[in-house]
């Protein structure tokens, strides 16, 4: 009998079964009952995972996990949030091309949640500086447009002076910047608007139909505004 636990060997094993035969990938068969578990996908603008990555991730594994054996269809992917200000500024900091840092950082993330053996179905894997992807974040927007729904405003924002952008009002914590810790002023910009509000109650009355918990149909309501 084996005296000591060679837990890396043992998972690599697993794991490799697993890719094998395409044991999380969702099958094409209408006939069972769906569950889709969706996790936050991580921005890759770091070398690595950090500790609440795999918090985070672990009790939807746990359940989409449970689903799959009581004979449930489960789509559980996993993708890239790869645009953006925190990209951006870890290749500034790093003085490496935005690019560049992407497809590394992509590559390190990967390995490492597939070493951590979570259940994605890798196979519905997506990346969003990928052309194929954000193709139709442009078209919808385009729709918007065409349909007057987009339109341009001069509205006062809230401004990193470090980071040089916008801030939602959820990113600004007591004054200042909750990425960098700078300080965040009132400015006067032109920005692209949605016009949600239109719209604000039948979201709103929506939400009576849906299976949240009431801590998400608050946070619902509060991005919805009227």
């Amino acid at each position: 009998m084996q005296k000591n636990y060679n837990y890396s060997e043992i998972e690599k094993k697993w794991q490799k079964i697993w890719d094998d035969n395409h044991t999380f990938e969702a099958k094409n068969d209408y006939t069972l009952p769906k569950f889709f578990g969706l996790v936050e996908f991580p921005y890759p603008s770091g070398q690595g995972l950090h500790v609440g990555h795999p918090r985070s991730y672990t009790a939807i594994d746990i359940v989409s996990r449970k689903k799959r054996l009581q004979g449930y269809n489960v789509l559980y992917p996993m993708g890239w949030d790869a645009f953006g200000l925190p990209t951006e500024n870890f290749a500034i900091k790093n003085h490496i091309h935005p690019s560049i840092v992407t497809e590394n950082n992509i590559a390190n993330f990967k390995r490492q949640l597939k070493s951590l053996g979570f259940s994605f179905d890798w196979s519905r894997e997506i990346n969003t500086t990928d052309p194929s992807y954000y193709k139709w974040t442009q078209w919808i927007f385009l729709q918007l447009f065409k349909e007057g729904l987009a339109y341009k405003k001069e509205m006062s924002v809230n401004w990193c002076t470090s980071c040089k952008c916008v801030l939602a009002n959820e990113e600004v914590v007591n004054g200042v910047c909750e990425r960098c810790g700078s300080e965040v002023v009132q400015k006067e910009k032109s920005q692209w608007m949605l016009k949600i509000t239109e719209y604000a109650e039948k979201l709103l009355e929506g939400l009576n139909d849906v299976d949240f918990i009431e801590r998400v149909k608050t946070q619902q309501r509060n991005w919805i505004g009227r």
